[in-house]
C-alpha cells in the first residue's frame, strides 16, 4: 500500500478542448462570427495580408511524481483559415509531430546566436561578446596594437 502511493502519476491539460460535434459546427464557409459563437475565443490569432487565422491550442503534460517537471506528450493546434471577406477558407488540425515544441508560457523565442556566460564574455573580448574590460595584451581583437 506504501508502494502504491508513491507511483502517482499526474496527467495535466491545458488549452482548448477540441470537440469534433463542435467542429462540425463551422464548416468551410461559416462566417467569423459563426465559428466564435461554436469555438469560442481563440488561444491566439495572426493576419497575413488580408487573411486572418485564429489557433485554438492544446497541451497534454505528464509527470509521473508532483515534484518533477511535466514531460509534454500532445500538443494540438486547430487552425482556421479566414478569407479577407471574414469566411472560413481552410480548417487544419496540427499535432506535435507537424512541427516544433513551443513554450507558450515563458514569452521566449529560440534564436541562431549563442548565449554567453559572464565568463564567456569577458573571455571573448570586445566586439565578441561586448566585454568593456581592456585587452590585458596590450592589442585590439583585430591583432592591432592600441
Amino acid at each position: 500500500m506504501v508502494v502504491s502511493g508513491c507511483s502517482t502519476s499526474e496527467v495535466l491539460k491545458q488549452g482548448y478542448v477540441l470537440d469534433e460535434d463542435t467542429l462540425a459546427l463551422v464548416p468551410v464557409g461559416s462566417s467569423r462570427e459563426q465559428v466564435l459563437l461554436s469555438l469560442g475565443t481563440p488561444s491566439t490569432t495572426a493576419t497575413f495580408d488580408n487573411d486572418e487565422v485564429f489557433y485554438y491550442i492544446s497541451q497534454t503534460r505528464s509527470r509521473a511524481v508532483a515534484f518533477m517537471k511535466p514531460r509534454l506528450v500532445d500538443q494540438r493546434v486547430l487552425a482556421v483559415y479566414f478569407t479577407a471577406e471574414g469566411t472560413v477558407r481552410q480548417i487544419a488540425n496540427y499535432t506535435l509531430q507537424d512541427g516544433r515544441v513551443f513554450d507558450l508560457i515563458s514569452r521566449t523565442t529560440p534564436t541562431g546566436g549563442r548565449d554567453l556566460t559572464f565568463l564567456g564574455q569577458l573571455l571573448a573580448g570586445p566586439g565578441e561578446g561586448g566585454s568593456a574590460i581592456p585587452n590585458p595584451f596590450g592589442q585590439t581583437s583585430d591583432g592591432n596594437p592600441y
